[in-house]
């Protein structure tokens, strides 16, 4: 038996609600998290074929990047597309989530995967994320500091991309003056205790932060335990918007232009006038990543793959960079896979499905 509330975990690990943006509404859309869940339907978007879909088939959850809607629904009387969606949903009982700005920042999600079909090596994020990382200091009895470390890295903290268990040790002297309603765990009341300590200082993702706490608290043998949290403005190397990477050998810009599209299945491609120069480093970003223009600019990439581009963006490139449209839809259609691949290596015997209806709105003339 699965639970969705189970499912849902294993998603938030790998893309935490606390990195979408304020304007997003990810998250479960219907459904009880104690449900138990036959069927997983994955999907760019939740439409009403989709439904169907899920319907047919006996799904009772449907994955979604796309949520149902950004805005809040006052209303449901089916006059609009997102109320006939959770009507049907409701009724037919069936889950819905959506994970959408939040596992656009995570490394290897929407981004990530693009540049990996495109053939990108050396992939890292284009546009680190900064502020979600804090800074715990903490002291410790000394022959107490390496249950207390253990404790607190197994809650998460202490990684620094591919290092774990990091943090910084300085041996000192702690004071303390225990009152009567104590009960120390050294020292005497009334009188001031000088104990042999560690100093132990780590970072961590701000949202771990009360897991971590709960870890700290448990294994530290102090009725009250001396902690510091400093926020950081710190980029996370590993969690932000977009990707860039190199391609194995340079190529002309119109091959590199032909493979997108072959890779993409992009109908068309529009794009900024090209330079004639050969293309080594590429940027992309699934969805709208106009914003990141300036960034790929800065990180030396000679095309910029992503969507909905303004006319006036296009004059932006000023001949630093070739702007490559390939479409909303066209650039974030795999992150279907990145759910396919996290759910089937979590819940390997579970019936997982991939819709095979087209959720795209743009059609080709």
């Amino acid at each position: 038996m699965v639970l969705l509330k189970n499912i849902i975990s294993e998603i938030e690990q790998f893309a935490p609600p606390a990195f979408q943006e304020d304007y997003d509404n990810s998250g479960l859309q219907t459904g009880n998290p104690e449900m138990e869940i036959n069927g997983v339907l994955i999907t760019l978007d939740v439409t009403e074929e989709v439904i169907e879909d899920a319907v047919a088939h006996g799904d009772n959850l449907i994955i979604a990047h796309h949520p149902v809607t950004l805005k809040g629904i006052k209303s449901f009387t089916g006059k609009t597309h997102p109320e006939r969606i959770f009507m049907e949903a409701v009724r037919k009982n069936i889950a819905i989530y959506s994970a959408h700005t939040s596992i656009d920042s995570v490394e290897h999600g929407v981004s990530g995967i693009l540049a990996k079909k495109i053939g990108l090596s050396n992939v890292e994020v284009l546009s680190p994320r900064p502020g979600l990382l804090i800074k715990l200091v903490t002291f410790v009895p000394a022959d107490y500091a390496e249950k207390v470390r253990a404790s607190i890295f197994d809650a998460g903290a202490g990684v620094i991309g591919n290092y774990d268990s990091c943090s910084y040790n300085l041996e000192g002297r702690g004071s303390f003056r225990a009152g009567e309603n104590t009960n120390p765990f050294v020292g005497d009341k009334g009188t001031i205790h000088y104990e042999k300590e560690e100093r132990i200082e780590t970072i961590l993702p701000a949202h771990l932060k009360n897991k971590v706490l709960k870890a700290l608290f448990e294994s530290h043998p102090y009725e009250e335990v001396a902690y510091d949290l400093y926020p950081l403005e710190n980029q996370w190397p590993q969690v932000g918007f977009g990707a860039i990477g190199d391609l194995k050998e340079p190529r002309t810009e119109e091959e590199v232009l032909k493979k997108i599209k072959i890779s993409t299945g992009a109908e068309c491609i529009r794009h900024t006038e090209l330079s004639g120069k050969p293309v080594k480093r590429i940027a992309v970003c699934g969805g709208s990543g106009s914003f990141l223009l300036k960034d790929a600019i800065r990180k030396g990439a000679d095309i910029f793959v992503s969507s909905d581009f303004k006319y006036h963006q296009y004059q932006e490139a000023d001949r630093k960079i070739v702007i490559a449209d390939i479409g909303h839809y066209e650039s974030e259609q795999f992150t279907k896979e990145v759910f396919f691949e996290l759910l089937t290596k979590k819940f390997p015997n579970f019936a997982v499905r991939l819709t095979k209806v087209s959720t795209n709105p743009i059609k080709y003339f």
